[in-house]
């Protein structure tokens, strides 16, 4: 078991992005009614898109079009690649943080805690906001579907407990989906859901979540108190 330098075991927090760190719903779905535009599919239905978040692109676009052949499926991710990179390139990419996140950051610091991320976003896409909101050098794991399979796969999870040390029995994933909570419970590690984002607290529950927190800086109570258990 790796332990840290006051001789504690290794300690790992791994948060989701969109929808938990910050709120990307509407750039998501201005870009996928873009994607579909460019394909004359019409207009995607925008709470259908708010519960594929988090999923690996292609995945996501396949759910939400299973009438088209992969072929198109990967097509129509390219143009959802491309209208966010124009968001992003106009400046009307806007993924504003949480609130209460920032204090939970602190809290877990404090105590020991590593941080990361465990997102179905673009690696490119996880280090800009990152790099937006000032956040880039508090996460000691960075993990994404673009190198492995993504939710609710565990894989992204192992590679986090791979690359810090931590072990499974100290490491917690906090999430706002199912995705969330399957991947946790793939990878036998505690879940923490949150309240705001794209999936509804029952459906967390039923996921598997062992905490539901209503505000951001009752995340790092959450977590420690799993961790401490």
């Amino acid at each position: 078991m790796s332990s840290s330098a006051n001789g504690r075991p290794l300690r790992l927090a791994l948060f989701d992005c969109d929808g938990t760190l910050v709120d990307s719903q509407f750039a998501i779905i201005d870009s996928m009614t873009s994607a579909w535009a460019a394909h004359g599919l019409g207009e995607p239905d925008p709470l259908e898109v708010r519960r594929m978040v988090g999923l690996p692109l292609v995945q996501a676009v396949a759910l939400l079009l299973p009438d088209l052949d992969t072929d198109r499926h990967v097509a129509v991710a390219e143009s959802y690649k491309d209208a966010f990179a124009a968001l992003r390139r106009r400046g009307d990419l806007h993924e504003p943080l949480f609130p209460g996140l920032i204090d939970t950051l602190d809290a877990l610091e404090a105590e020991g805690v590593l941080l990361g991320v465990a997102t179905g976003k673009s690696r490119r896409g996880l280090d800009a906001v990152l790099a937006h909101h000032g956040l880039t050098h508090r996460f000691a794991t960075l993990q994404t579907s673009d190198f492995g399979p993504g939710k609710p796969h565990p894989d992204m999870v192992h590679r986090a407990l791979a690359e810090t040390g931590a072990e499974a029995a100290e490491t917690v994933v906090i999430g706002d989906t199912t995705y969330d909570m399957q991947m946790a419970r793939n990878a036998r590690v505690a879940a923490v859901g949150v309240s705001w984002g794209y999936h509804a607290v029952a459906e967390l529950e039923a996921a598997g979540a062992d905490r539901i927190v209503h505000r951001g800086r009752e995340v790092a109570d959450a977590v420690l108190a799993l961790l401490d258990r």
